[in-house]
């Protein structure tokens, strides 16, 4: 499923349009890689997502192509985000 998508559907980014602008603007990574809206996404996958000063981190553990709003959740599980690593890419 593509990246963009995935993030709609899970429901951590609002609207595909917004995901993929995310993407465009070197906001999200995949596994540690600035990734593009189109890129693969996979279970077992770490998706990046900063928004300002901050981030959040999550694993894939399911894609699917139709979720219920509630059963959303069950797509990731949030990680921990190392210390100062939003303030590192700010400076840079």
């Amino acid at each position: 499923m593509r990246l963009d998508k995935y993030l709609k559907i899970s429901r951590l980014i609002k609207r595909r349009t917004v995901a993929n602008e995310a993407c465009d603007n070197g906001r999200v990574t995949l596994n540690g890689k600035v990734a593009r809206a189109s890129a693969e996404v996979k279970p077992g996958d770490v998706i990046g997502i900063a928004f300002g000063n901050r981030e959040t981190r999550v694993e894939v553990l399911a894609v699917q192509e139709n979720v219920r709003k509630e059963a959303a959740g069950d797509l990731f599980r949030y990680l921990p985000v190392p210390e100062g690593a939003a303030e590192e890419k700010a400076e840079s």
